[in-house]
């Protein structure tokens, strides 16, 4: 029987089979280190687990909640723009709560695209950035991830020969994967050419607080102008270390905001309510847990960067994200990523992403997630070297590389 038309246009998961695999070798009894997945692995902070517990005892709060987010989460998360990048929002006009990013990516794709319609998203760049407008019908057009003068070229191209116009761009700095960051002239480079070409442009801003070396990475909407034409997406996952919560928010340009809330008013009722309480409460917070969450992940970075590079594979240092976007070491480079993924598996007992599950242009790359504590890592390191000091041996039994390509 034939697939489903939106099912077709859905390529087989990547990351499934690098899981599929993973879980057969701890069945086998393998330990596996797993640093593929971005799951964060630290606890919620326990005055977050407190609030959820006084406020789940309140039987009232057990009732369908407010789709777009309750009021109270709402005013939380503008005073939380206005506290770290000096944004003013309209809390009812202006901010919705999603149930994480990726959500709010996946309905406003919902909201806005027509069959047909060409999206400019980013080639490596988190799945859903493509998929959840080729779900909704539209059509993607790649465009390059880093955000130099190469982006803006391909942008221009992108206006001039797609048709239709492109209705939108999506961003997403920091990076995922590619740990890449933009600065504040970069967005009004941006701001101004979707003015110019009336382009909406979706700005995913999830790991806004994990950032280590250089500035805090700014929000799009600091640039004037860009409520016009911008929404941004943020997340409680990382910052808070709430990935199963599922929490997070669509801020910025009202038009856009208001056709994602009414799609979301017809497929859900929002987070259960004392899940939005607690959410509430982190926002309101202060930074202290934030920062202890960064600085985690900071000596985290440093241990892999410092302990892969002496086991013989030289991993760029991140300056923002859970992630390291790391080449693969040159004897391995013509497998490929999946069929490399699979060999650390295999080989080193390591689990790390293909970047070809980001795009076709990442291929030539792996995405390492700093969610095993630092012992962890350092056994990883150890595992690695054995495995790169085999590497002549390895490659030798590997079936030849060109039936990978």
């Amino acid at each position: 029987m034939d697939e489903f038309h939106k099912i077709r246009r859905l390529p087989p998961y990547v990351f499934e089979q690098v899981n599929r695999l993973k879980a057969s070798a701890r069945a086998s009894g393998a330990d596996i280190i797993d640093l593929g997945m971005g799951n964060p692995d630290l606890p919620t902070p326990q005055y977050i687990v407190d609030k959820l517990c006084e406020a789940v005892q309140h039987p009232r709060t057990h009732r369908y909640s407010s789709s777009k987010g309750i009021p109270g989460l709402r005013r939380a998360q503008a005073a939380y723009y206005d506290r770290r990048f000096g944004v003013k929002l309209n809390p009812d006009t202006q901010v919705v709560a999603t149930l994480g990013s990726k959500e709010g990516f996946a309905n406003m794709a919902q909201a806005i695209t027509a069959p047909g319609d060409v999206v400019l998203v980013p080639n490596p760049s988190y799945p859903i950035h493509a998929f959840g407008f080729l779900m909704a019908g539209g059509v993607v057009r790649s465009v390059p991830s880093d955000p130099g003068p190469e982006l803006f070229q391909a942008l221009e191209r992108a206006v001039v020969h797609s048709i239709p116009k492109p209705i939108a761009v999506v961003l997403c700095y920091p990076a995922n994967p590619t740990a890449a960051v933009a600065d504040l002239d970069f967005y009004r480079d941006v701001v101004a050419f979707a003015r110019k070409h009336e382009i909406f442009v979706l700005s995913d801003l999830a790991y806004s607080e994990i950032y280590f070396d250089g500035p805090p990475p700014p929000s799009i909407l600091q640039v004037p102008g860009a409520n016009d034409i911008a929404v941004e997406f943020t997340s409680m996952s990382k910052t808070f270390s709430m990935p199963g919560w599922r929490m997070g928010f669509a801020v910025g340009n009202e038009r856009l905001i208001a056709a994602l809330t009414r799609v979301k008013s017809y497929l859900d009722y929002g987070a259960f309510t004392p899940i939005q309480v607690a959410a509430t409460a982190a926002l309101n917070g202060g930074d202290a847990a934030i920062q202890e969450v960064r600085d985690v992940y900071r000596k985290r970075r440093d241990i892999l960067v410092d302990s892969f590079g002496r086991a013989g594979w030289e991993v760029p240092s991140p300056r923002a994200s859970m992630f390291a976007w790391a080449p693969i070491p040159e004897p391995y480079r013509a497998l490929g990523s999946l069929e490399f993924s699979k060999l650390l598996l295999e080989k080193a007992d390591v689990a790390v992403s293909p970047g070809i599950g980001f795009g076709e242009h990442g291929d030539s790359f792996v995405r390492i997630a700093l969610v095993e504590n630092e012992q962890r890592i350092r056994q990883a390191a150890r595992n690695l070297r054995r495995f790169l000091e085999t590497s002549e041996e390895t490659l030798h039994n590997v079936i030849p590389i060109s039936a990978h390509r």
